[in-house]
């Protein structure tokens, strides 16, 4: 192993699309620290004051996974674990009072301590108690609170440590994962210089060996087969690059779809409308609370009651006056989905059987994507929305003037100063 791994990892880290430069180095994982953090203090509280519920959907807990699975390829089904499955009735901590106590309090020792043993022990406790379907899938709530203590755990990450260690370590038990983290540990201190304190490094490694993405020698590689090997490696870096360079393109505007969402609705509140989040968002962490703190938590009777009123609750942002409770302003943020429904949804709302139409309704998108919207608009389907003025805001334009329309303007002046017109 000390003769290849080298050669592997600083293949892997020069690797454009490999997990070290896609997440490790990635602006958002340092950033997401904090707010998960905090949403996990949400959790504890919950359960400490007995709020916490009997169901995952609409949790706080729900809110901080999501959180953890939208982190790029390494955490995505991160959320599986954590579903309830009610043949099964697991993991055992909505309906068991007792075993969501002990889960809170997992999460509260581990958010005040700063010690491996205090950690270990915790860990050690809740395995004690057999909770039904709860094992190191918490593990990845566990790395962002201690990121040199716990690494992250998944099927591939095991994949890959036993793939390069020759172990025969288990998924979904605790003492599997210590010893699988203990070997880790043991590896990321030996080639340290390649890796990092953080062990989120070297859990991405396993992760990309255990999916595939990089092979591992055989133990009598010698030769040819080591030339082969060593090329495969350079032809994986190359394809990455290629990748990478196609993706540079949209990487100017690589705003998350909440981030976009965010600025409209704190632009929106600044304006002294009141503002409608979409149902589904609403628990979505932003800026260390959620995505619809300050915001209405029902729709005006009119709109809600009204045909569409379903899709309605989906718009991604909602402008209201505040004296008469009509929509004055829509938003649906296209980041990377589909385009139709995002207008279909406008168009409930503008045609549901509301007094007037909102003044603006605006399809928020990467530049790029403004050819993609107009297309959509010669559909047959959209004949007859010419009078409903359908604009689209550019993210250059809204990150440019958000904070001077904020500061200075009134009304919808200035939104419609920065869209384009698309009917």
């Amino acid at each position: 192993m000390s003769d290849f791994l080298p050669i592997l990892v600083e293949n892997w880290r020069a690797d454009p699309s490999g997990t070290y430069q896609s997440w490790f180095l990635w602006e958002e994982r340092i950033k997401n620290f904090r707010s998960i953090r905090r949403g996990l203090q949400a959790v504890v509280r919950e359960i400490e004051q007995g709020s916490f519920g009997t169901a995952y959907r609409g949790s706080s807990l729900e809110t901080v996974v999501h959180s953890i699975a939208e982190q790029r390829q390494i955490f995505r089904g991160a959320d599986h674990a954590f579903l309830w499955k009610p043949k099964l009735r697991i993991p055992d901590i909505y309906e068991n009072p007792t075993n969501q106590r002990a889960f809170g309090h997992l999460l509260d020792t581990c958010i005040c301590c700063n010690t491996e043993a205090e950690v270990l022990a915790a860990i050690r406790r809740i395995d004690a108690l057999k909770v039904k379907g709860l094992g190191p899938a918490v593990a990845n709530l566990l790395y962002f609170l201690h990121p040199t203590i716990m690494p992250p755990c998944n099927t591939a990450i095991v994949n890959g440590y036993n793939t390069l260690t020759g172990a025969k370590t288990k998924l979904g038990r605790w003492d599997e994962y210590l010893a699988m983290r203990s070997g880790l540990i043991a590896l990321n201190a030996k080639y340290r210089g390649l890796l990092s304190n953080d062990l989120g490094a070297i859990a991405g490694l396993m992760f990309d060996i255990g999916s595939g993405r990089y092979p591992v020698p055989a133990p009598d590689l010698s030769g040819e087969s080591r030339a082969k090997w060593q090329a495969d490696l350079a032809q994986i870096r190359h394809e990455g690059a290629i990748l990478a360079k196609a993706d540079a393109l949209s990487r100017e505007n690589d705003h998350t779809h909440t981030e976009i969402q965010g600025w409209l609705r704190d632009l929106g509140l600044t304006l002294g409308f009141s503002v409608w989040v979409a149902s589904n968002d609403q628990g979505r962490i932003w800026q260390g609370g959620k995505l619809g703190d300050g915001c209405l938590t029902t729709l005006p009777p009119v709109m809600a009651q009204a045909r569409g009123g379903d899709a309605v609750r989906l718009i991604d942002i909602i402008w209201l006056d505040k004296s008469t409770g009509q929509a004055v302003a829509a938003f649906e943020v296209e980041h990377s989905t589909s385009i139709y429904s995002g207008i279909v949804r406008m168009l409930d709302l503008a045609l549901g059987g509301s007094e007037a139409p909102p003044e603006g309704l605006f399809l928020v998108a990467p530049d790029g994507r403004e050819k993609d919207v107009r297309a959509q608009l010669i559909r047959p389907a959209f004949g007859s929305i010419g009078h409903l003025n359908l604009r689209y805001i550019p993210y250059s334009e809204l990150r440019q003037h958000r904070e001077t329309i904020a500061r200075f303007g009134t009304g919808m002046k200035a939104i419609h100063a920065l869209s384009r017109a698309l009917t």
